[in-house]
Formats: C-alpha cells, sequence, structure tokens
C-alpha cells in the first residue's frame, strides 16, 4: 500500500502551500500530526527510493493537487515518491491576491523542492505539469535546469495564449471562468459524474476538489475569480516557445487527442509540432481523451511518467 501524507511549506511572506505526498510504504503513514486538523499529519524527513526518482506534480488553471491522486497512487506503488501541490491561490492553499507571475510561481516550486528535500543533483525529480502547470513546468525548468531530471507536459506547457487570439480581451471574454456561486454543490457534483461516466472515482473526486461546499449547500471554488483572471492575464504574456531551446532535459510532451484531426484541430497539433521541434530532447504522444488526462487516465499517464523517471528513451 502507499503512504499518503499532506505538509505545508512556506513559500514566501505570509505565504503556504500545500503538498499532497504518496510514497510507498507498507503500513500506517508516519508523520506528526498536524494541529491544524489531527487527521491530516506532515510529512517528516521523507526518504526516497534510491533506485526511482522522485516526482513533483504541478496541477492546471483553476484545478488542484487531488487530480493526481490517480496517477500519484500508480507511480508510489511503482516505486516513485510524488508530490502534488496545490499552487497558491488554489485547493488548500493561501490565496493572497498577488504572486501569480510565472517568476514568483517557479519560485513557490523551488520552495517546495527544498522543503522536500529534492536537491540532490545526481537524482533531480521529473516534474510533470498539466495545462497551466505544464507552462509553470516549462518555466521552472528554464529558469532552475540543476533542479528537474525530465519533463512531462500534459496537455500544456506549450500553451500560447497570444498566437490563439487576437487580443487580451477576446481572450478574457473566451476563458473567464463560469459563475459557479449559489448552484447546490450536489448538483455540480451529479452534473460532473454525468459529463465524465468514463472517469475513474479519484478523477471526479480530485474534480470536486476543485470547489468548496459552503455551510448552505452550495459549492464555492477555490480560486477567486479575481486570482483566476489575474492568473490568465500572466498566463497570456508567457512565451514558452522562447524557454523551449533551452531545456536539455528529456521533455514528454502528452497532448490530449489525436494528431490526425479527430480530436484535435490543426492549431493545436501545429503547436505541439513546433514545441516538439524546438525542444532539444522532445517528443510528443497523444492520448485520446479530455483535457484532464491525468484524472481520466491515470494508468497511461502513470506509465508515460515512470518512462520518463526511469531514464526511458524519448525516440519515438
Amino acid at each position: 500500500m502507499t503512504v499518503v501524507e499532506t505538509r505545508r511549506v512556506v513559500v514566501g511572506p505570509g505565504v503556504e502551500v500545500e503538498v499532497r505526498v504518496q510514497r510507498p510504504g507498507s503500513g500506517p503513514a508516519a508523520g506528526a500530526a498536524d494541529p491544524a486538523d489531527p487527521q491530516r499529519s506532515r510529512v517528516v524527513g521523507v526518504v526516497e527510493d534510491a533506485a526511482s526518482l522522485p516526482v513533483l506534480a504541478v496541477h492546471g488553471l483553476a484545478s488542484n493537487a487531488r487530480m493526481w491522486d490517480g496517477v500519484a497512487a500508480r507511480l508510489a506503488e511503482a516505486g516513485h515518491t510524488v508530490a502534488a501541490v496545490d499552487q497558491r491561490g488554489h485547493g488548500r492553499s493561501d490565496k493572497p491576491e498577488g504572486g501569480y507571475d510565472f517568476a514568483t510561481l517557479t519560485g513557490d516550486l523551488l520552495a517546495v523542492l527544498d522543503d522536500l528535500g529534492w536537491d540532490d543533483p545526481a537524482r533531480p525529480p521529473v516534474v510533470a505539469g498539466q495545462s497551466w502547470g505544464g507552462n509553470v513546468a516549462v518555466e521552472l525548468a528554464a529558469r532552475h535546469p540543476a533542479r528537474v531530471g525530465g519533463l512531462v507536459l500534459v496537455d500544456g506547457g506549450t500553451i500560447e495564449l497570444s498566437g490563439r487570439f487576437a487580443d487580451w480581451p477576446t481572450c478574457e471574454a473566451a476563458l473567464a471562468p463560469p459563475a459557479f456561486e449559489g448552484v447546490p454543490y450536489d448538483e455540480l457534483s451529479a452534473r460532473m459524474r454525468r459529463m465524465h461516466a468514463d472517469w475513474p472515482p479519484e478523477g471526479i473526486e480530485g474534480q470536486l476538489a476543485n470547489l468548496e461546499r459552503l455551510p448552505d449547500g452550495t459549492a464555492r471554488p477555490w480560486l477567486s475569480r479575481a486570482n483566476h483572471l489575474r492568473i490568465l492575464r500572466h498566463l497570456w504574456d508567457h512565451h514558452p516557445s522562447s524557454r523551449w531551446p533551452l531545456l536539455q532535459m528529456p521533455v514528454l510532451v502528452v497532448a490530449a487527442g489525436t494528431p490526425d484531426g479527430g480530436r484535435a484541430d490543426a492549431a493545436k497539433r501545429e503547436e505541439v509540432d513546433r514545441a516538439v521541434r524546438a525542444l532539444p530532447a522532445a517528443r510528443a504522444v497523444w492520448v485520446d481523451g479530455d483535457h484532464d488526462l491525468h484524472a481520466q487516465h491515470p494508468d497511461r499517464i502513470a506509465s508515460l511518467i515512470t518512462t520518463v523517471a526511469a531514464g526511458g528513451t524519448l525516440e519515438a
């Protein structure tokens, strides 16, 4: 069985993020109790398996660490320790009004790596990022290449909104978050289960963890609308294409859809192809499914991450 633990990490003045760690184990979770929640524990001295690289999992916009639960459990069973972070503004992490630029976000991840003790230059972790989290992972690897042993970009890391929309107002209007306030939590839960009938239970539970259940039974996103739009604006200004040539580590681009036009438009295919051409050591794998491939297909995504973590070839 795997061991699941949580910890709070200080990433800036007055800002903490929560990290969900799954690691190989055969008994109850070890660690000191979290005084804020006795049902959860803080990790104390996580010890890595000598044969398996650790994995840092980074969620997408308006998502949360629990979306990686299925992948993390499978990776832990394979011998990897996985740390999935609630990025600032999301999930159980603090929600300041600032710090959503890519420099600060990558600083947050670096603080998490330091707190975990994942600073061995001989064993840098694989970083898996989904959607916006993929772009954050690319920026982390470009700014701190010695701290990243490989990248797995799950339908992200190639996002350049300025190439998809004519201007920022058009982008903002198209991608502004829907309003959930006042909608019963149980209604949204039922709607998600209908929409994703082919998802495993942990994927559904992960998606529901994007929402806070209020005392009156209604739902509210953990990520505020104001912070959502702040992040979106920084994503508009981000140009991962300027970072791709800098990344010397293995990079696996996992794209949702099919490259033959079945479930991916021409613009997305070109975006993925352009990234693979620019990245020094990369290839793309297409997986037919939803944008949240890690929640929908945890076996497949875990297998791909394991290949990169084990130093497997990226040749097609």
